[in-house]
C-alpha cells in the first residue's frame, strides 16, 4: 500500500493541534494536520479569558490558527481518523476517505468525547453490554448480535469492524454523515442500517438484552456501541498501547507532553482538565516543538 509520508502528523484541528502544527512546521519538518475545526469544542465558544484575545469567537480564532499553520507549511486534511497502527518504525494513520498517512512522530490533540445517548439505562449498563469503544470491546461479542449508534465515520467504521467478529450488526443512525468511501463500503456490507431512526431505550437489568427504536421496533442485541462522533484519542491510543493516567480517562504525559511510546505526544483536553484554550495552546506548543526535535534527531542519526 502506498502512504503519504510526513515527518510529524497532528491529529486534531483545535487549539492544541493547530498550535502544535505551527511550531513543528516552523522547525522545518513536514507536518500534516488531520481534523475538522468545526468539531473542536472551541469552535462555538466565545473567547474572553485567553490572554491577548478579546471578543473573538472560537470559529474566528480557529480560522486564524488554521491559516497560520498552513502559512508555516503544514498540510491540513479535513478528515476523520479511523485507526492507528505502526509498521517499520513508522506510525500509520488511516482516514475515513480511505487514505493512509505515515510519520515518525504523532501529536494526539483530538480532545475528548462526552457524547452519550442520555438514557437512564445507559450508565447502569456500561461494561455490561454498553460500550464506547469498538476496538476495545468488539472481540468480546464474537458471534453475538450487536448494534452501533451514530451516523459519523466512527459509527460506520465501527460497524464494519464488528463484522470481523459477528455477522449480526445493526447500525442505528438518525442521519449518515460520511464520505463516499465509507458510504459505499457500508452499502456493500452485511450491516443492517436503520436510517432515520433514534434509540429510545436500552433493555436489560444486569446486561444488555435489546434496544428500542422510535418506530416501535425492538432489536434483540447483547451489545450496543455508542459512537456519536469522530473516534476519541483514547480509543485510538488503546490500539497502539498508549497508557492512560490513573483516572483511566486521559492520556498520561510528562512535562514534554511525551506519552509512553517514542515519538508520540499528546496535548489539550485529552491530557485532562482544565478545559481552557490557554492550556491547550501551551501544551500544543510544547508537543509541536518536541515532536519536531524528535524527528530532526532521527534524521541526524
Amino acid at each position: 500500500m502506498d502512504y503519504e509520508t510526513y515527518e510529524v502528523i497532528v491529529l486534531g484541528a483545535g487549539p492544541a493541534g493547530l498550535q502544535a502544527a505551527i511550531h513543528a512546521a516552523r522547525r522545518k519538518v513536514s507536518v500534516a494536520v488531520i481534523g475538522k475545526t468545526e468539531k473542536s469544542s472551541a469552535y462555538r465558544a466565545h473567547i474572553e479569558n485567553f490572554c491577548c484575545v478579546e471578543g473573538q469567537t472560537g470559529k474566528e480564532m480557529l480560522a486564524l490558527g488554521r491559516d497560520k499553520a498552513e502559512s508555516a507549511g503544514a498540510v491540513i486534511y479535513d478528515a476523520d481518523v479511523t485507526s492507528l497502527d505502526s509498521a517499520a518504525n513508522q506510525y500509520l494513520v488511516k482516514l475515513d476517505n480511505g487514505g493512509v498517512l505515515s510519520a515518525s512522530a504523532l501529536v494526539l490533540a483530538m480532545g475528548i468525547s462526552r457524547n452519550t445517548l442520555g438514557l437512564a439505562e445507559e450508565k447502569k449498563l456500561i461494561g455490561k453490554g454498553v460500550s464506547y469503544c469498538v476496538d476495545c470491546d468488539g472481540p468480546l461479542f464474537k458471534n453475538r448480535p450487536v448494534a452501533v449508534v451514530g451516523g459519523g465515520s466512527a459509527a460506520v467504521s465501527g460497524a464494519l469492524t464488528l463484522l470481523f467478529y459477528t455477522g449480526n450488526v445493526h447500525l442505528i443512525s438518525e442521519q449518515l454523515e460520511v464520505g463516499d468511501y465509507l458510504s459505499e463500503n457500508l452499502k456493500e456490507s452485511a450491516v443492517v442500517l436503520h436510517q432515520g431512526r433514534r434509540v429510545t431505550g436500552i433493555k436489560g437489568d444486569d446486561a444488555v438484552t435489546g434496544l428500542a427504536l422510535d418506530n416501535g421496533v425492538e432489536l434483540n442485541v447483547t451489545g450496543v456501541f455508542i459512537e456519536l462522533g469522530a473516534k476519541g484519542a483514547l480509543n485510538l491510543a488503546t490500539t497502539l498501547g498508549i497508557l492512560s493516567d490513573e483516572t483511566m480517562k486521559y492520556i498520561a504525559v510528562n512535562k514534554q507532553q511525551e506519552t509512553n511510546l517514542p515519538g508520540i505526544y499528546a496535548a489539550g483536553d485529552i491530557c485532562g482538565p482544565p478545559w481552557q484554550v490557554a492550556k491547550s495552546v501551551g501544551e500544543g506548543c510544547v508537543a509541536g516543538l518536541e515532536a519536531a526535535a524528535y524527528v530532526r534527531k532521527l534524521k541526524a542519526e
